[in-house]
């Protein structure tokens, strides 16, 4: 890259994706400061079951850039593989009882695009990952065994170490921010407090807000975000290793002997107040953890340590949302549903092109101008 000494970046988002591209731009000698409406971590990246694949169907172009995505991740975990807040033990999936085809047809999509797959039937299970109920399986089930899982709030601690020691300008509890524009071009961010930070470049990357946040700019990105939870547990114990999505729960270890968990069937059952904040009722949560427990090898007793819940960032097509805004040179969006496991690599590319000018072609298909 060329000289980036005097290249500065603001960056509104406290999460995965603008902690990681603020680290990237560190890297290559720009300056950086990060602002966050309340504390890291503190919306969907604290909130997230952030599983590491590119399971299922999806656009070949989205389909690349996960598989980037769990690379950068397995690079990572490949330079310490102790650590207990990113593993790799494989995807395990199933459907509910009559759809024992649709499930065929997923494995049979999945070996058709070269990703490992195993079509498993439930006594078989065993053999490739442990700690399962099998009897919990009605028919059949999807393996993935590339597939891992990483605590996003973990991650985040450990990418501001490296951010703290390059120099990088952290800003927290700023409130709302908003996008300075001068003739046309963003040129800084201000916060609800007035504090004005000048910049070269800003990105936006505050998951489900990033849409108001420039819609002043006079940009529309369709939101289809919904509101959902994670809930995590009490330690137990358990050998667990796998990500399993299932009819009645999504499931996930996580560090500490602990399980994330995750569904949407209880989004009925979630109110918004008006102050924003969300509610559930305590036997709802109780019921998700009892789901859970059905998955695991001899049906722990799971019991809800804590929950949050807030909106899951998903751009109103489905597809990720990223890179410089057409109508507003300089300013930068980062909004995408796969947040974790696009986490590292998205980071890198859009800190590429903020302080290059170039456009990733991983990113052609992504632009916020398809909106437009």
């Amino acid at each position: 890259m060329s000289s980036t000494a005097t290249k500065h970046v603001a960056i509104i988002g406290g999460g995965i994706l603008g902690v990681s591209t603020a680290v990237h731009l560190l890297r290559e000698g720009a300056s950086v400061t990060l602002l966050t409406e309340c504390g890291l971590a503190s919306e969907a990246t604290g909130r997230s079951l952030s599983w590491l694949n590119s399971a299922g169907e999806r656009s070949t172009p989205y389909h690349q850039l996960r598989l980037a995505g769990v690379d950068r991740y397995r690079t990572l975990f490949a330079a310490d593989p102790s650590r207990e807040w990113l593993q790799f033990g494989g995807g395990l999936m199933w459907n509910a009882a009559g759809q024992r085809e649709i499930t065929e047809a997923r494995h049979a999509y999945e070996k058709s695009i070269g990703y490992d797959s195993r079509l498993l039937e439930p006594e078989a299970v065993a053999a490739f990952t442990p700690g399962i109920d099998a009897g919990a399986i009605p028919e059949n089930a999807v393996f993935n065994p590339g597939e891992g899982w990483v605590s996003l709030p973990d991650l985040v601690d450990f990418l501001m170490e490296e951010f703290h020691e390059r120099g990088g300008r952290l800003v927290l509890n700023a409130g709302k921010a908003s996008v300075v524009v001068d003739d046309g071009r963003a040129v800084g961010v201000r916060t609800m407090g007035g504090e004005t930070y000048d910049a070269d470049a800003v990105l936006v990357a505050c998951g489900a807000a990033t849409p108001a946040v420039v819609a002043p700019l006079g940009v529309d990105i369709p939101n289809g975000s919904p509101v959902s939870m994670l809930v995590l547990t009490k330690p137990v114990e358990h050998n667990v290793r796998t990500v399993m999505n299932t009819p009645r729960a999504a499931v996930r270890p996580n560090p500490g002997s602990t399980f994330a968990l995750d569904h949407d069937w209880y989004e009925e059952h979630i109110t918004e107040h008006g102050d924003g904040s969300f509610s559930i009722p305590d036997d709802v949560v109780q019921e998700l953890a009892d789901e859970a427990s059905k998955l695991i090898a001899g049906n722990p007793e799971l019991k809800p340590a804590s929950w949050k819940i807030g909106y899951k960032p998903i751009p109103g097509d489905g597809e990720p949302v990223l890179g410089e805004l057409g109508q507003v040179p300089g300013c930068f969006v980062a909004f995408t549903h796969s947040g974790a496991t696009l986490g590292l690599v998205v980071g890198e590319l859009l800190a590429g092109e903020i302080l290059t000018g170039g456009k990733h072609p991983m990113l052609a298909t992504f632009r916020p101008s398809r909106f437009s």
